[in-house]
């Protein structure tokens, strides 16, 4: 199995040579739906505060750069201009307590600028969240995002994705140190949260497969893979992919999201600014009400990715195929690519 994804049949994604663009290409699942949109026939534009981190990318000479901000308005004319899709791939997480305000002044302005454009559709990734409840600033965020996007007069899917599986996610990464560091963990209540995650490659099928849906969808679609479980559980199966001896985990009452916050930036190279919207995001139980999103991007023939097969791909090291973002490089990356 690759870490590419397995897009559907010929004629639903096929960009026959229309523009894309893709912001955020700097971070990880930007970085990762450029080469993917090149193979299936796009022309690909990526709007980038510092080009130059796109350097070392090896698809660097193969697409339209634009060298601007996504927060000013005429950087956003000069990207979306003649562009068929537009992918939102931005968030201000980890910028400080303010990064709710940015997030929503930017996808306000991407939402105009797209429109202005002619732009035919909206592609964001947001979070997974469960309705009914008061939901944490980072998920309110993502939802938020979302509403605004739909609410532009282009076009939009919402795809609601919680942890996603591969090698440079920051929810991943997180869920790796944890588990390689510490064999003996004393855990908070939010362990024994359900999940849905999904894997990256399913993450790439369903965003290049949004590109060609009908003009009469603007909706989000909850997107995972088959397996729910909670966060001890991943632990405890990270542990086996990996061959690690099994974890012990000893659950406290006492550890909230805050001190889990810090206690997760010590342990692991996420930073506590962006560790702490992270973990406050896990007391939400994050399982998928639906899926709609078959019915415009089919399930692969051979399934979508579990858990396990995930990890795996996720730890294959760079040159034995397929792994080319991690977060060595990831997390230097600027949140506006």
């Amino acid at each position: 199995m690759s870490d590419r994804a397995t897009v559907p049949p010929d004629g639903l994604t096929r960009g026959e040579g229309r523009l894309a663009l893709v912001t955020g290409a700097t971070g990880y699942v930007g970085g990762l739906l450029v080469p993917e949109l090149l193979a299936t026939g796009w022309r690909v534009r990526v709007l980038a505060r510092r080009p130059e981190r796109l350097r070392d990318r090896p698809w660097a000479g193969d697409v339209d750069v634009v060298a601007g901000d996504a927060t000013e308005p005429g950087d956003l004319r000069r990207a979306t201009a003649g562009c068929h899709v537009a992918y939102y791939l931005l968030h201000a997480l980890g910028s400080g307590t303010r990064f709710a305000a940015v997030d929503r002044r930017t996808a306000l302005a991407f939402g105009r600028a797209a429109r202005d454009a002619g732009v035919a559709r909206v592609v964001y990734l947001g979070g997974l969240h469960p309705d009914g409840e008061e939901l944490s600033a980072h998920l309110r965020s993502r939802r938020e995002v979302g509403e605004i996007l739909l609410a532009s007069g282009v076009p939009t899917t919402v795809l609601r994705a919680a942890v996603v599986l591969g090698s440079g996610s920051a929810s991943f990464e997180m869920l790796r140190h944890l588990t390689e560091r510490l064999p003996v963990m004393v855990v908070p209540r939010w362990l024994g949260t359900r999940i849905q995650p999904i894997a990256i490659r399913d993450v790439l099928r369903y965003l290049v497969g949004s590109a060609a849906m009908p003009a009469g969808v603007s909706r989000g679609f909850d997107v995972g893979g088959p397996d729910v479980l909670t966060y001890a559980d991943m632990i405890r199966r990270y542990a086996a992919v990996a061959g690690l001896p099994r974890r012990l985990l000893l659950p406290v009452p006492v550890l909230t999201p805050r001190l889990s916050s810090h206690w997760v930036g010590l342990v692991t190279p996420v930073p506590t600014a962006l560790a702490k919207p992270l973990v406050d995001s896990l007391v939400h139980e994050v399982v998928c009400r639906e899926h709609d999103i078959a019915a415009h991007v089919p399930d692969p023939p051979d399934g979508l990715v579990g858990f396990e097969p995930a990890v795996r791909l996720a730890l294959r090291r760079p040159g034995d195929g397929d792994v080319t973002t991690g977060w060595s490089s990831a997390q230097r990356r600027s949140r506006w690519g």
